[in-house]
């Protein structure tokens, strides 16, 4: 397979600039190259305005909503106006809330707490483990992968008409798949949801990064995300929405800034009056540096034009599934087939090799950074591997020897911040490595697959 540079129309638009773009690391072989990211669908490298922004406002730092001081009201307007900014990039609603949290996984969790007593959550086996595990102390109904978008919409209606009726219920559905990356048929789920007297949560972990999310048009009732997938650094989310279960449920942690007035009672107790906006769920000091660092992220995709990194994003989209398919080994791995609608996220087994073993040749010989394992979403891989449910295998930990089957797969992801470049030596790497094998002798060491510095494989 021959890659050039005349492949990539990148005439759409250049890639945005980002933090790490230059960063060079060492090759088994020899030499040091230019380390190609990507694992976007883990975390996203953080864009170079967000971290220009953060610096410009390092030096004004201050405690927000409690301090009088000119730093503290200054840092406490840009807290606030993040919040309006996030709620614009999201289309909420007038009434809607915007919570800030550490991460999807903590938005859901949140929301998970704040669930009315009785009810019930519907969430397909596909879901990543942010949104398949969270609902612990609800009656959890949980729906087979389908095979088309259609299928998923038909499989959550007879569930849902199989419920009671009169008591709560919850459907919570990713945007766009972490393993196979094809996007959900998300506003006719709501339909379905809201037809059934259901709400629907939508995890758009890896649906904002890629794809513009408006609240109202898919008349969702919760959003939730996390900053270190959309070019901001790690330790900040988003839980967007309707605010009524947030306003009935307990704080979700108890402490200051959560708290309107706390008196003592007479008989040595104490009485809390609880805040009723989003500050109710934000107990302690935030984190103003990744809010800040969300809504830079969020001004920057929309000024450079989100249609048009979607449009440069699907044109490596179409040449990544192009190439691979032009290496017989290789299996993509997907659910509702070639034509479904996808972002740049693509998972992949290649027959003949432990998928560890591949992902370690890729970055020890060619400098190329993806995931390997189940990628927390242990039944969805399984089912598209066509294991069974009960068959070994861990996030990032494999339990097979370079060249034997793994129960884990291979899974590349980009964005706004991938060069042309990194695909095309993707490409060219996958193909070097399936026809000549790897150039290097790899070993596993506390549950992964390095290289072996004391031979090579063959001869360079």
């Amino acid at each position: 397979m021959s890659v050039s540079t005349a492949a990539l129309d990148s005439s759409v638009c250049a890639p945005l600039p980002v933090l790490g773009q230059d960063v060079t690391v060492p090759l088994v072989t020899g030499g040091e190259v230019t380390y190609a990211a990507l694992d976007y669908a883990a975390s996203a490298p953080a864009l170079q305005r967000v971290w220009d922004d953060v610096a410009a406002y390092a030096p004004y730092y201050g405690s927000v909503h409690r301090g009088a001081g000119y730093l503290s009201q200054l840092s406490t307007d840009l807290f606030e106006n993040s919040r309006r900014t996030v709620a614009e990039f999201l289309g909420c609603r007038a009434d809607d809330q915007v919570v800030f949290t550490r991460s999807t996984t903590d938005s859901l969790n949140l929301l998970a707490a704040a669930l009315p007593a009785g009810c019930q959550v519907f969430v397909y086996e596909t879901e990543h483990h942010a949104s398949l595990l969270p609902w612990r102390n609800a009656r959890v109904t949980y729906l087979n992968a389908p095979r088309t978008p259609g299928q998923a919409v038909e499989t959550l209606e007879r569930a849902l008409a199989d419920r009671d009726p009169y008591g709560p219920a919850l459907v919570c559905v990713t945007g766009a798949s972490n393993v196979t990356g094809e996007l959900w048929p998300v506003k006719e789920l709501a339909a379905a949801a809201h037809a059934h007297g259901a709400r629907i949560v939508l995890d758009a972990a890896q649906l904002a990064p890629h794809h513009p999310v408006n609240i109202a048009e898919l008349d969702v009732d919760w959003v939730a995300f996390s900053g270190h997938k959309l070019y901001a650094p790690f330790g900040s989310g988003v839980l967007a929405g309707r605010a009524d279960w947030l306003q009935a449920a307990e704080p979700y942690l108890a402490g200051g800034g959560a708290s309107r007035k706390v008196a003592r009672r007479a008989d040595g107790g104490v009485d809390v009056d609880w805040h009723t906006t989003a500050a109710r769920h934000e107990a302690g000091s935030p984190n103003v540096i990744g809010v800040y660092s969300i809504a830079s992220a969020c001004k920057a995709l929309t000024e450079a034009g989100f249609d048009t990194l979607v449009a440069r994003e699907q044109e490596l989209v179409r040449r990544v599934r192009e190439g691979l398919a032009e290496v017989p080994e290789v299996q993509v791995l997907s659910l509702f087939g070639d034509d479904a609608p996808r972002v740049g996220v693509i998972s992949f087994v290649v027959r003949g090799w432990n998928s560890s073993h591949f992902a370690a040749a890729l970055s020890a010989e060619y400098g190329i950074g993806v995931r390997d394992g189940l990628f927390c979403a242990h039944p969805l891989v399984r089912t598209l591997l066509g294991s069974d449910p009960q068959d070994p295998g861990e996030c990032g930990a494999p339990e097979a020897e370079p060249g034997e089957r793994s129960l884990n797969a291979i899974r590349v992801s980009f964005g706004a911040g991938t060069p042309d470049e990194h695909i095309e030596r993707f490409l060219r790497a996958v193909s070097e490595l399936v026809r000549e094998g790897a150039q290097w002798k790899y070993r596993t060491e506390d549950g992964r697959c390095v290289p072996d510095r004391g031979e090579a494989a063959r001869t360079v």
